[in-house]
């Protein structure tokens, strides 16, 4: 066993300024799930690396377990990432550095840091480790694994016998909007910090000319391509219905001075769900905020009314389908409703002129299936799985509630 020495690490050598916040919540075990994306050149599995090796310095009686979805990407991937890592930190002296099997130990203590691919789940389950626990866990690539569910399998597998835990995701995010990852990373949960950074947050000497030469070269002949590649933004399939749709927290101050309410409701029972929301249309920036929901599905009308009130949300009329038996009952349940005018080519209407806006702005954590379903909807395809300009009719509730609720702008209707 070697003789472990005073370790001094010059972390603003090592970890870019747009990391260091985060370094140092992990250090003081601020969450337990860090979820990591962004575009080439982004450093984000190199400040993985690190983080992780700082906290086996932190934490003697704790393992990391490195994880890809196929064994054979293992070796020239995180087990060359950790091995710079150890060499760049200055501790290579302290490692021994195995391949068979693969695994870099740290001699002063015995900790180890695993590495495994996950086409083996059963290898998983069968992990040991001479003392402790695992207590570290990354997923590196987390999108090249099947969903959300496996990585909650294996973590159920990894995540026990010990007081402290952290869960390192990092990808770059696919193409595709409706990619499991990219929605998955969208999902709010108070353990979980989720962080974006791109090559710009980079000094330019850790990258190189030549990278950013290429860099500009493709922000100049494919915008869409840099922004995907460099960028790490899903910039969608090419169809997406709505490419002009915003992601983030409506703060309740902002809710406070929305002066312009409007609400929709597009009845359904099941297997389609009803789903009412309520939102605010900015005219002179045409932004429209969309910041509650109620989706479900088998919801009496009764019950429906009674949860609007209870929600305060009898201050401005609901606009929505034309279902004359439920616009009874909400009536007679103390709702001001009316009826959508709907007619001839309306939904094409009505779904242009909210692409048209400058943004539709979603609060996730407020309205997720709004947000799932703006980010989802593309147009039809043919036989040739070709997109053409039709609208599809399914997994559009929220959406036309939104249509309703905004009729009295797009077609100069009054709500008196």
């Amino acid at each position: 066993m070697k003789r472990i020495e005073k370790i001094q690490i010059d972390i603003e050598k090592l970890v870019i300024p747009n990391f260091q916040p985060v370094l140092e919540d992990i250090l003081a075990h601020g969450h337990t799930h860090y979820d990591f994306s962004g575009g080439r050149g982004s450093t984000k599995s190199s400040f993985v690396s690190i983080a992780v090796l700082l906290l086996l310095l932190q934490n003697s009686n704790c393992h990391a377990l490195i994880l890809r979805k196929v064994a054979d990407t293992l070796r020239d991937s995180v087990y060359a990432q950790y091995t710079w890592a150890i060499y760049e930190m200055g501790l290579e002296k302290y490692f021994l550095f195995k391949v068979q099997p693969m695994e870099i130990i740290f001699q002063p203590t015995g900790q180890k840091i695993l590495f495994r691919g996950v086409d083996k789940k059963e290898k998983i389950k069968s992990i040991k480790v001479p003392f402790g626990y695992i207590g570290i866990t990354h997923f590196e690539e987390k999108d090249q694994f099947t969903s959300r569910e496996e990585i909650r399998n294996i973590l159920q597998s990894t995540m026990r016998g010990g007081r402290k835990f952290w869960n390192f995701e990092s990808y770059n995010p696919p193409i595709s909007v409706a990619n499991w990852a990219n929605q998955d990373s969208l999902q709010q949960r108070e353990d979980r910090l989720t962080h974006h950074n791109t090559y710009l947050d980079v000094p330019v000497a850790w990258l190189g000319k030549q990278f950013l030469e290429e860099a500009q070269h493709l922000k100049k002949v494919n915008p869409r391509a840099y922004e995907h590649e460099y960028l790490g933004m899903a910039v969608g399939t090419g169809g997406n219905v709505f490419e002009n749709v915003e992601i983030r927290t409506i703060t309740e101050e902002e809710i406070k001075h929305f002066d312009r309410i409007y609400q929709g409701l597009d009845f359904g029972w099941f297997p389609d769900p009803l789903a009412f929301v309520r939102l605010h249309y900015d005219k002179a920036r045409e932004t429209i905020y969309i910041f509650d929901e109620i989706y479900e599905n088998k919801l009496p009308n009764k019950t429906l009314a009674q949860k609007i009130k209870q929600k305060g949300y009898t201050d401005a009329y609901i606009i929505c389908d034309r279902e004359p038996k439920s616009i009874y009952d909400l009536k007679d349940n103390g709702i001001a409703v009316k009826a959508a005018l709907k007619g001839a080519r309306s939904v094409e209407y009505g779904v242009k002129w909210l692409q048209s806006r400058m943004k539709i702005v979603i609060d996730a954590k407020r309205t997720p299936h709004t947000a799932k379903e703006f980010l989802y909807y593309e147009y039809e395809k043919n036989r040739e799985n070709e997109f053409i300009s039709g609208y599809p009719d399914k997994n559009n509730h929220s959406i036309d509630a939104v249509r309703y609720a905004l009729e009295s702008v797009f077609m100069k209707r009054s709500n008196a």
